[in-house]
């Protein structure tokens, strides 16, 4: 198995409520690292966490209206900070871009809502998706919540009655005729849009 060199945050964003940012402090304590706390003007904090090896994590919460928003990154060698921060940012439901370097590749994984949402692969300058989430039951409420055929159908029937009364007023031959082929088309056109 290969052995990972070093974990890159290139971004990640976690977005908390007040009640929710003490248990991020909180949890950090059950993590077992160094970590202090700096309160800020405007009512900001800024939480920084150390492995006591060399690795550092510094958290910005700006607070913005009710919530504290933090966007950072950060680059990591050693296990310990990079296992607490994809805790953070799985039970915090944070977004994220990950790079796990390796000797010859780099895995990148896409964080949204806490969970992986595609994993991609770099190798000797090619790219190829190892994982992508498919959201298989938001895709069918999308599909069934699109009514665009049941709009063209109403058009298409609207269409039939208007041709419908014309052919009742008309008298003329011709214009019959002309009618006719138009009803016969739409009523084709009718049942491919039901079908």
């Amino acid at each position: 198995m290969a052995r990972r060199l070093a974990t890159e945050y290139v971004k990640a964003s976690i977005q908390l409520t007040e009640a929710q940012l003490t248990r991020f402090l909180q949890s950090l304590a059950l993590q077992c690292t160094v970590w202090r706390v700096k309160v800020l003007e405007n009512g900001n904090q800024e939480v920084v966490l150390e492995d006591g090896q060399g690795d550092e994590i510094t958290f910005l919460f700006e607070k913005q209206g009710n919530r504290y928003v933090c966007v950072t990154s950060c680059r990591l060698v050693h296990p310990k900070l990079t296992q607490v921060m994809h805790k953070l940012v799985a039970t915090f439901r944070g977004e994220a871009v990950v790079n796990r370097i390796f000797y010859g590749f780099t895995m990148t994984y896409y964080y949204e809502d806490g969970a992986v949402r595609k994993i991609v692969e770099h190798k000797q300058g090619q790219s190829r998706v190892v994982f992508e989430h498919k959201d298989t039951v938001r895709s069918l409420q999308k599909l069934y919540s699109n009514d665009s055929v049941e709009l063209r159908i109403a058009a298409v029937q609207s269409h039939i009655n208007v041709l419908l009364d014309e052919r009742n007023r008309s008298r003329k031959p011709e214009t019959l005729h002309h009618i006719d082929s138009e009803l016969s088309r739409m009523a084709h056109q009718l049942f491919m849009l039901e079908a």
